[in-house]
């Protein structure tokens, strides 16, 4: 990863001078703060900034507004502090406690605030993979639970977001591996929990290092050759969350090594799938550094097995956070300049830069060049057909750079379809690969199908046409799911096989 900052404040992600912005939303935010001081209606126009983040595509941010809609009454019924009249005390000798629900008020505010700087920062991903914005909300749902039973909020809800799951396997093995590698993992696990990283003396974080290095051979030895296995994501996760533990602690990763020691009996005991919500927490915390700080040369691996599942990086080198500082600053005039001299076009709620939009369009009509080559050559073979391993991928990289542009720009809806679009692609290509000779005995997957994908590249088409033609996106949730559906059909119709 490309951040490695041991200070205690740290940037969260980079702004982005070129991306879009929604003026609406940010207007509607600001009469909710001013609707909250005053103690007037606060929920109106929450509702209206929520609608219209939703409406850019701006999901992560949307669900904030929506839940601080859902605390506003709360927020509001809240006491408030009183400035008592000159020459008496601030408040009587024997005071009351603090009434009950004062504390969601304080909360209600900072979250607001919060989402509020973060649209100005235009960073999507930041958006959805932020730990200080989750703390915010999640500060908030917390409160809420007390009040309203059963809401509850995950980190991965937010990251991943209405983003399709490729199902993750779990191969068989024989009974006797799984005998020997539990008994090594629990072993290595006992050690690890006994000693926490970064804060005992040297000997124990050794100690507590080689423990989980032996945990993670024994998942290379229940791992296969299949791209989609849960080993392999579970292995690179680990990996990326103990190289961030001087940032974000190391709860993360005693949680993901004990959940995985619970899986491993689930897997002697035959389980083929490994559960989604343990993928998807798996899958958001490896995701989360890297979409907001970056990848470099090194972290490649870890690249392609995003993109196996669906998800893109930025690729950039930032050695410091001297560099960082510099790099926002230069960001904020880049900004102040490009409001001033760059024209601007509206694609709905959504107003952005109109070079960055230009190049959007110059970027996306290339790939969808190729994209609608390599499907409608996939239709012709008709449906149950091999692709040609390098022809996919070449497919799925053109998706992904139709949705890093869009995510870039501000296109949520088209970006959230691009990458949906490249993970069928990066399947595909692995089917082709894995069912040739030179892979005879490997596992096999079943790709989504050449209909699936068709009518993807088709709806992706038409958002792109009305978004050259100055129109807003629409909302890609109806084509995402019904790729989403093919991909976890396919997915299990392979394994039974």
């Amino acid at each position: 990863m490309s951040l490695r900052s041991t200070t205690v404040v740290r940037f969260e992600a980079l702004p982005n001078p070129r991306g879009g912005q929604v003026p609406f939303a940010h207007g509607a935010l600001a009469q909710a703060l001013a609707a909250l001081d005053d103690q007037r209606d606060v929920a109106r126009p929450l509702r209206q900034a929520a609608r219209t983040l939703h409406d850019a595509g701006w999901l992560a941010a949307a669900r904030f507004a929506d839940t601080l809609l859902v605390a506003s009454p709360l927020a509001l019924a809240a006491p408030v502090a009183v400035e008592p009249p000159p020459g008496m005390p601030a408040r009587p000798l024997h005071a009351p406690e603090e009434p009950e629900g004062a504390e969601i008020r304080p909360l209600f505010r900072e979250a607001l605030q919060a989402l509020s700087a973060a649209l100005e920062r235009r960073n999507l991903r930041e958006q959805a993979c932020s730990p200080a914005l989750y703390a915010q909300q999640h500060a908030l749902v917390t409160a809420l639970a007390e009040h309203v039973p059963g809401i509850t909020l995950a980190y991965e809800d937010v990251a991943l977001q209405r983003r399709p799951l490729a199902p993750a396997t779990l191969h068989p093995q024989p009974a006797q591996r799984f005998g020997q590698v539990r008994a090594r993992y629990e072993e290595a696990l006992l050690h690890a929990l006994k000693s926490r990283l970064g804060n005992g003396s040297r000997a124990a974080n050794a100690l507590a290092l080689a423990a989980f290095d032996e945990m993670d051979a024994c998942m290379a030895e229940l791992s296969s050759a299949d791209p989609y296995d849960f080993w392999r994501l579970a292995a690179a996760c680990g990996r990326t969350l103990r190289r961030g533990v001087a940032s974000w602690g190391d709860e993360e990763v005693r949680r993901l090594y004990a959940r995985c020691n619970l899986l491993i009996g689930e897997h002697a005991r035959g389980l083929r799938f490994a559960p989604q919500t343990l993928v998807r927490s798996t899958l958001a915390l490896l995701w989360r550094d890297y979409a907001l700080f970056g990848a470099a040369a090194e972290d490649t691996a870890d690249a392609e097995l995003l993109h196996d599942h669906g998800l893109t990086v930025e690729w950039h080198v930032a050695g410091t956070q001297a560099s960082e500082a510099l790099w926002e600053a230069g960001s904020e005039q880049a900004v102040a300049l490009a409001a001033r001299v760059a024209p601007t076009r509206e694609l709905g709620a959504l107003v952005v830069n109109g070079n960055a939009y230009e190049d959007f369009l110059q970027t996306a009509d290339a790939s969808m060049v190729a994209l609608g080559t390599h499907s409608r050559t996939l239709a012709f073979r008709g449906e149950g057909a091999i692709a040609e391993p390098a022809e996919a991928l070449v497919a799925a990289e053109a998706a992904y750079r139709i949705g890093a542009a869009a995510w870039a720009l501000g296109l949520g809806h088209v970006g959230q379809l691009a990458d949906a679009l490249g993970l069928a692609w990066r399947r595909t290509a692995h089917a082709a690969t894995l069912a040739s000779p030179a892979a005879r005995g490997a596992p096999s997957i079943t790709p989504p199908g050449a209909e699936a994908i068709e009518y993807a590249s088709e709806a992706l088409r038409a958002m792109l046409h009305k978004v050259a033609a100055g129109v807003a996106q629409p909302d890609a949730t109806p084509a995402v799911r019904a790729l989403a559906a093919a991909i976890t059909v396919s997915a299990v119709q392979g394994v039974a096989h």
